[in-house]
Formats: C-alpha cells, sequence, structure tokens
C-alpha cells in the first residue's frame, strides 16, 4: 500500500471545519431565486450592463444574463447581483 501524504492545509481545513473559500481565492456562487446571485471571492469587474455582466474569478469569467440587471453591496472579496437574471455561464480558464 502507498503512503498518501496530505498537504498540511487540508488537514487543518479538516481540524478547524472551514470552507476552502475562506482560506482560498476559489470563488463561491450563492444564488437565491432568479433574483440574487452573490459571488465571493471575486477578481474584478469586467463589463456591466443593466443585461449583461461579466465578473472575473481565480476559475475563470462568470457570465450573468438577464435585465435589470444591478450590482450592489461591493466589497474587495464579494459582490452581490440583483435583478431578473436568465442564465449564467463561466468560461473556465485551464491554466
Amino acid at each position: 500500500m502507498k503512503n498518501k501524504r496530505r498537504s498540511p492545509i487540508s488537514k487543518l481545513d479538516r481540524i478547524l471545519e472551514m470552507p476552502q473559500e475562506v482560506y482560498t481565492d476559489t470563488p463561491k456562487i450563492t444564488i437565491t431565486g432568479f433574483n440574487e446571485m452573490i459571488i465571493e471571492n471575486f477578481k474584478g469587474i469586467l463589463e456591466y450592463e443593466d443585461y449583461y455582466i461579466r465578473i472575473n474569478t481565480s476559475l475563470g469569467i462568470i457570465n450573468i444574463n438577464g435585465y435589470e440587471l444591478k450590482l450592489e453591496n461591493m466589497t474587495n472579496d464579494d459582490i452581490k447581483v440583483n435583478g431578473k437574471i436568465e442564465s449564467m455561464d463561466i468560461e473556465r480558464n485551464f491554466d
């Protein structure tokens, strides 16, 4: 049997029961119905129209389509999108 070595981060994660997005830059997307989306750990806003928003993250670009879209409650780490969200997709980075 091979001896599997675990990274110190995964061991710390298990001990403290911390979600990965707390100690890494992995984005977390929370969608509430069709009217609200919160994106944690975003890097920047690439495009912003009332029908289309593009947000950069460490994993890729999040495209949000809809109408009456608004950006609210922005901090350095998270952003809230309100409006009538029709679709969302991710252009994944393969780095």
